[in-house]
């Protein structure tokens, strides 16, 4: 048997667009699609339903949202299930293959940022900064240092940990933080992390030790503009 006849049994469906073999080529073919690698940027902490990513996403429309979750699922992506009473509600969740592309989102994200067009101003949501903490952390400059740090927004809450010159993030209540920062959404935060307003100026509230919460925030740099 040979190479074509092994690849033609496979599930992936390589080769609808370029017929090309190479990795990057496929890829393209995978999550390619306009608002595709977005979709699965939502839902790198945990499933969501159709209405909150519909809220995080406000460009895309409820028919294309419904072609790309049906084109995701059909590619191994993602997966439709059902929430348990009482919630019993459909959402949306990343397989365990969807959330490898996480460092495929981090490293598209430091390369773009690179960019002299990238604009850290315009608005992000939630999850997309929380992502973007995840990308832009310097373990050199956390060193051996160890906290936990609670972010609210209006409908979401996260809590991030650094630890071993790591700093990981779960969508879960701020539990034992050593600093929570409140927003009603995430570019106040943003232009508070990367860009230096003071938390006063962008309407972010800090509680907790602040001298934790003021050091968390030298961890993070955007990267240097080169194109």
């Amino acid at each position: 048997m040979n190479l074509r006849e092994v690849t033609k049994k496979t599930k992936a469906k390589h080769g609808k667009w370029y017929s090309d073999a190479c990795g990057t080529a496929f890829a393209m073919e995978l999550v390619g699609e306009r608002w595709a690698l977005l979709i699965i940027r939502e839902l790198m902490f945990g499933p969501r339903r159709f209405s909150d990513l519909r809220t995080s996403l406000p460009g895309i429309s409820a028919k294309v949202l419904t072609e790309r979750l049906a084109g995701l699922a059909d590619a191994g992506v993602l997966v439709r299930r059902k929430l348990p009473p009482p919630a019993a509600a459909q959402v949306y969740e990343l397989t365990q293959w969807g959330y490898r592309a996480e460092p495929l989102i981090q490293e598209l994200g430091r390369w773009a940022a690179m960019s002299g067009a990238h604009d850290p101003t315009l608005p992000l949501s939630p999850i997309s900064f929380m992502l973007s903490l995840r990308t832009m952390f310097d373990p050199v400059k956390a060193g051996e240092w160890r906290a936990r740090i609670g972010f609210r927004f209006a409908d979401v809450v996260f809590t991030g940990t650094v630890e071993n010159g790591a700093f990981t993030v779960k969508r879960e209540e701020p539990v034992d933080t050593d600093a929570v920062f409140s927003a009603p959404e995430a570019s106040p935060l943003a232009a508070m992390v990367y860009l230096g307003m003071p938390a006063s100026d962008v309407g972010v509230e800090m509680t907790g030790n602040r001298e934790a919460a003021r050091r968390f925030m030298t961890l993070f740099d955007l990267p240097e503009q080169i194109g």
